[in-house]
């Protein structure tokens, strides 16, 4: 990727007005969409592999890059990461085939949102969510597609894991924070230098100038937040 990202542009310079009216009506209802049949085939493929609840997220995980990255950081662990695109993930599976990475990452095509809702009605824990410069959508009007104000965001927090977002946008990580905290999680909020980039996407943003911003929440256990 070149280094000629330019910075998300929106009219929003701070968290949105309605944001906490949104997350707490989420927390309130919950969300009673019916994941999708192939969504379900997806997550039944890899169920019982991440029963023991030792497993890490990689949420929106592209090509696999990251999940590579985070599966040598957590070698004891199955490192899972998700995407719904499958030439995207074509990319990383073929570096799966070839033995390159490390056997602890496993890569699923699979909507977010069907996995999300299908781990939680399944009671899956998992030690920790990577959320790595995913979907910011910055027009104001498209703030409930923004996780942290999706209908999805109970099923994340369900998972009850330490979670940590990563973003070249402010006001979304200023949004997440928020939002963890109206949920009860305590969050840890910080600019930082990717001096060892997780994705290729922190890393061209790193490269053109942008500013980083990361947001880590604890495991709902009320035990010390901390970078990983």
């Amino acid at each position: 990727m070149r280094a000629n990202s330019r910075p998300i542009r929106s009219r929003q310079t701070g968290p949105h007005p309605r944001l906490r009216e949104i997350v707490a009506r989420h927390l309130d209802a919950g969300y009673r969409r019916c994941p999708n049949e192939s969504g379900r085939r997806a997550f039944a493929s890899v169920a019982d592999r991440l029963a023991d609840g030792s497993f890490v997220l990689d949420a929106g995980c592209g090509t696999g890059a990251s999940t590579f990255v985070l599966a040598r950081r957590h070698p004891s662990r199955i490192v899972l990461g998700v995407d719904k695109s499958a030439a995207r993930l074509a990319i990383g599976q073929r570096e799966i085939d070839a033995g390159t990475p490390p056997a602890n990452a496993l890569l699923l095509r699979c909507e977010l949102v069907d996995f999300w809702q299908l781990a939680a009605a399944a009671g899956l824990r998992c030690g920790r969510q990577y959320l790595l410069y995913p979907n910011p959508w910055p027009k104001p009007d498209q703030l409930m597609r923004r996780w942290h104000a999706h209908p999805v965001l109970p099923s994340l927090l369900a998972l009850g894991s330490a979670i940590e977002l990563r973003t070249n946008w402010r006001v979304y990580a200023e949004e997440f924070a928020e939002a963890l905290r109206l949920a009860g999680r305590q969050v840890c909020f910080d600019q930082f230098a990717a001096d060892e980039p997780l994705t290729p996407f922190e890393r061209k943003y790193a490269a053109s100038g942008h500013a980083l911003w990361r947001c880590v929440a604890d495991e709902a256990s009320g035990a010390e937040v901390q970078f990983v």
